[in-house]
């Protein structure tokens, strides 16, 4: 039983019967369609550059075909005492091992005029579809939040034709992830683009009479629009282990083997808290933890005894511009530039301690997980290794990145 028909879930599922498992497959959650990959929901599908099939982690008809059942109910809870799953209509599901892949919900803003009409989220396709419909050259947009999907949204609005003002609270976009130096390149490259950072403000409230008009800071500022989207984040989804035995602190908690503490109960994704080998402690909000922890979630559930140590990566798309992170740090102690900070085009090392806890690639080339070459890839294995290389080494473009691994 897979609780959670995302990225993570149909990876699990295609994992299953890739590894041999003949046995039922029951997937059960509540969007409509099969298991997708979001990254396009905020770059390409929004612009209508592309459909979703391509990301697809299966094509439509797989499931069928493979004996893969896809129930599109709401669950009410998982009861790892009685090994069932309870859908939302009150039917019983049983279950010999069942894995929980039910992702996050937006966080929602609370303030005075947030129910208007023209005030937008994303994590859907229905969701992005709606501020499709409202994307048309020309309309003025307000962005809430410059985190990745802010950042993203306001890029592709911006290359739609849509005049955009962002806002958030801190001083420059993606600071709290990639730090404060190479946060004023991206909020460059923004203005660069013709959008309007209002750094270090809130939103206080929303006006307007039978839809959204304009937003207003908390210092007074305000701005008109003509719709707006919130990226303020997003909450595991933990809904369906409410009031049970399985533990739960910022996401279901599961150990390297994707377990939780109930028996015969496993998470992966957005959701799951994991303890990893080299990160301890961490919860991963990107696609491709989805992808490979379901995977690993699955494999653990046939009887592997291999830990999921994956070194997390990510990327981003802004514009012509592409980041790549490899590693996982939320504090370090110093920032090491290999590049051009004034070109624009570098790859930083997070050092802890003087190991390489983390590296960012900023239009550097190389996907980690497709160029086994490249130097993102390097970086990976640097923080893999814990290696602790001199500071101008790591500075110096002469050096090449594989010697030092």
């Amino acid at each position: 039983m897979i609780v959670g028909g995302g990225f993570a879930g149909g990876n699990a599922a295609a994992t299953l019967r890739d590894e041999g498992f003949a046995g039922p497959v029951v997937i059960v959650g509540p969007e409509p369609g099969v298991p997708f990959g979001r990254p396009p929901l905020s770059k390409t599908y929004l612009r209508s550059e592309e459909d979703l099939e391509g990301w697809y982690v299966r094509p439509a008809g797989w499931y069928a075909e493979h004996g893969v059942d896809i129930r599109r109910a709401s669950v009410a809870g998982v009861d790892p005492a009685a090994h069932t799953v309870v859908l939302g209509s009150g039917e019983e599901i049983s279950y010999q091992k069942a894995l929980i892949t039910t992702g996050a919900r937006n966080r929602r803003l609370g303030i005075g005029g947030a129910e208007l009409p023209g005030i937008r989220y994303l994590r859907t396709a229905a969701e992005c579809d709606a501020i499709k419909q409202e994307a048309v050259a020309g309309r003025r947009a307000v962005v809430v939040g410059m985190g990745f999907i802010g950042c993203e949204v306001a890029a592709s609005l911006t290359k739609l034709g849509v005049q955009v003002t962002a806002v958030f609270p801190g001083q420059a976009p993606l600071e709290r992830v990639v730090g404060g130096q190479v946060g004023a390149l991206i909020a460059a490259i923004h203005r660069a683009n013709g959008v309007e950072l209002l750094a270090g403000e809130q939103v206080a409230a929303f006006e307007g009479t039978e839809r959204v008009e304009a937003i207003v800071t908390g210092t007074g500022h305000r701005i008109a629009c003509d719709f707006a989207v919130a990226g303020i984040g997003v909450a595991p989804d933990v809904s369906v282990v409410a009031g049970s035995s399985i533990a739960e602190d910022n996401g279901i908690l599961v150990d390297e083997f994707c377990r939780t503490s109930a028996a015969d109960v496993y998470a992966a994704g957005d959701v799951a808290n994991h303890l990893h080998p080299l990160f301890g402690r961490i919860r991963v909000e990107h696609y491709n933890n989805a992808e490979k922890q379901g995977a690993a979630a699955a494999r653990s559930m046939l009887g592997s005894t291999a830990p999921y140590d994956y070194i997390h990566t990510f990327w981003s798309d802004q514009y012509e511009h592409t980041i790549e992170y490899v590693g996982h740090v939320t504090k370090w102690d110093e920032f090491v530039v290999r590049g051009s900070v004034e070109e624009s085009k570098l790859v930083g090392f997070y050092l802890v301690d003087g190991v390489v806890r983390a590296a960012i690639g900023l239009d550097r080339g190389g996907d980690p997980e497709l160029d086994r070459d490249s130097e993102m890839a390097a970086c990976t294995r640097l923080v893999a290794a814990r290696a602790r290389p001199a500071r101008g080494v790591l500075a110096d473009e002469n050096t090449d990145l594989w010697s030092l691994t």
